[in-house]
C-alpha cells in the first residue's frame, strides 16, 4: 500500500513540475507573430507581383514587340 502511495505523490509531482515548466516556457511563437509574418509576405509578395506586371506591360512587352516586328520587316 505504501508504494502505491509513494507511486501516487511521484506521479502527481510530475505533473504539477511539468504544468509549471509548460506555463513558464517562452520561448514559442505566438499566434499574433506568426500571422504579422503571414501578412507582412503576402503585402511583399502582391507589391514584387504589381511592380512586374507594371514593367511587363509598360515597359518590355511594347519594346519587344517592336523589336519582333522589325525583325520581320523585310521591306526595308
Amino acid at each position: 500500500m505504501k508504494k502505491l502511495i509513494n507511486f501516487i505523490k511521484n506521479k502527481r509531482r510530475k505533473i504539477f513540475v511539468n504544468t509549471v515548466l509548460v506555463l513558464v516556457n517562452n520561448r514559442g511563437e505566438g499566434f499574433l507573430d506568426t500571422a504579422l509574418q503571414i501578412l507582412i509576405s503576402i503585402i511583399i509578395g502582391s507589391l514584387l507581383l504589381a511592380g512586374l506586371y507594371t514593367l511587363f506591360g509598360d515597359t518590355i512587352l511594347p519594346s519587344l514587340t517592336e523589336k519582333i516586328s522589325g525583325l520581320f520587316n523585310y521591306a526595308g
